[in-house]
């Protein structure tokens, strides 16, 4: 009697045990997806950062293949993580992004406190790219697309493209271009159907009170100083939609995780 009444708990205990497990048995659909379709996203917004040019004399060659790198081991470890529920896949992707985010706000933190540092900066690596304008055609759109964008020309003033050899005006430079500036310093005129890409010829050979008929007397440095204050929402919006998708992110990765190891859990 003894024996049957024991039998009859552990056949008990074991269907109990079988449902239990059943019930848990898998990782939540829509988390695994929502992660996947994130990821598939961040993949797609990273290689876009891939069209870089060359900046400070830094070859842009290892800039590409390290954000290319990082896409994709970062694409594959949160992809492959959320399809395959791997853990320590889902743990290093929801870490690398976490590390992303804090070294945003550190540099945040820092640009606005060491503002005149910054300022510096930026002036010394506008002014390095204006002496290599003719040298790389992406870095020649680069700059004209800034130039017509702000209204400015050169750096803090239009004489900063003295710095580069095709522009500088310097008695012995037999270039064409000698004592001018790119088109993309002249003023527009709406009326012009055909861009006159020789408009910026022989400008500075003018006074320097007529340059104000015919370019941008501006620096793209200070025009940048009064952009942005009045544009300081939209960069914070920015900022913030960012951080948040940063954070999403970690989020749908640890929240996955959790899941997962719910479930092993219960086996």
């Amino acid at each position: 009697m003894l024996t049957v009444i024991v039998s009859l708990l552990s056949l008990n205990t074991g269907e109990n045990m079988h449902y239990y497990r059943y019930e848990n048995a898998e990782v939540s659909f829509c988390y695994k997806y929502l992660m996947f379709s994130y990821n598939i996203i961040f993949w797609g917004v990273l290689l876009d950062l891939t069209q870089v040019t060359r900046l400070h004399g830094f070859d842009p060659v290892w800039l590409v293949l390290l954000v290319g790198v990082i896409t994709f081991i970062l694409g594959f470890a949160g992809c492959v993580g959320a399809l395959r529920e791997n853990i320590c896949l889902l743990k290093f992707f929801s870490g690398v992004i976490g590390l992303i985010f804090f070294l945003e706000l550190t540099a945040a933190v820092l640009a606005f406190v060491f503002q005149d540092n910054v300022r510096e900066w930026i002036n010394d690596f506008f002014l390095a790219n204006v002496k290599a304008y003719r040298e790389d055609i992406d870095l020649q759109n680069l700059i004209d697309s800034l130039q017509k964008l702000n209204h400015c020309c050169g750096a803090k003033e239009p004489d900063d493209w003295n710095l580069n050899v095709y522009f500088n005006c310097t008695n012995n430079n037999p270039s064409r271009e000698r004592c001018g500036v790119p088109f993309s310093c002249c003023l527009s005129d709406p009326a012009d159907s055909v861009l006159n890409t020789q408009c910026g010829y022989d400008v500075r050979k003018h006074l320097k009170g007529d340059w104000i008929n015919y370019i941008y007397i501006k620096g793209c440095i200070p025009a940048l100083e009064e952009w942005l204050p009045r544009n300081l929402y939209i960069v914070a919006g920015v900022f913030i939609i960012i951080s948040l998708l940063q954070m999403m992110g970690i989020f749908l990765a640890r929240t996955l995780i959790v899941d997962i190891e719910k479930v092993k859990f219960n086996y």
